[in-house]
């Protein structure tokens, strides 16, 4: 079962029909109560830093993500915005992440970037697995992604990345640290490669 944080921001049911179609079961949770029986979680994102951890904090459920995450151990991926909020803090907004992972969620230096059109770093783009990690399992050649973001997550610990792709520097696509995942694409909007990957972390 994997349960879906509904806290008002993130598409919840793009990954609903995603497991919809690999007929692994899901619920969505917007209460604590919501998560008492939490084996999987997901923490989707969309839009900026600050207003995400708004309506995090605002939801009543931020007490329980930190005592099924960082006690009870329960494996979450954040996605997008959600894998930033597991972070310190944000060059986007003033308010502090949850500080989950030790890292920093930098802007991009736009004078490193190539393309005409600089921020936002949107559309598809290679992410290479820098180890062998099962989130990756038959997504180590030739994956893509879809991108949407203007800030990059930096770990302070650089073994707790598992991929990188590259955007004017190569900066951390995944990271990893005990039970607690996160991705800077989006993969309910990557096809298959994205559905493998939702796949893979069913099976962790």
């Amino acid at each position: 079962m994997i349960t879906l944080i509904d806290y008002g921001v993130g598409n919840i049911f793009a990954f609903q029909n995603v497991y919809k179609r690999l007929n692994i079961p899901t619920k969505i949770a917007k209460t604590q109560e919501d998560l008492a029986d939490a084996e999987k979680l997901i923490l989707p994102g969309v839009g900026s830093f600050d207003y995400a951890m708004v309506q995090l904090n605002a939801s009543g459920m931020r007490e329980k993500l930190d005592e099924l995450v960082l006690e009870k151990k329960v494996p979450i991926i954040g996605i997008c915005v959600g894998m930033q909020m597991m972070g310190n803090r944000s060059d986007e907004g003033k308010l502090e992440g949850l500080k989950w992972i030790n890292a920093e969620i930098l802007k991009f230096d736009e004078s490193l970037i190539q393309q005409r059109t600089k921020l936002p770093h949107m559309g598809w783009n290679d992410v290479t697995p820098i180890i062998n990690h099962p989130l990756f399992i038959g997504l180590e050649k030739e994956a893509i992604f879809y991108f949407l973001h203007s800030f990059y997550f930096k770990c302070n610990n650089p073994e707790e990345s598992i991929a990188v792709s590259d955007y004017g520097l190569s900066f951390s696509a995944a990271v990893n640290k005990d039970n607690i995942y996160g991705i800077q694409f989006h993969p309910e909007k990557s096809h298959q490669y994205g559905e493998k990957l939702l796949h893979n972390f069913a099976k962790l």
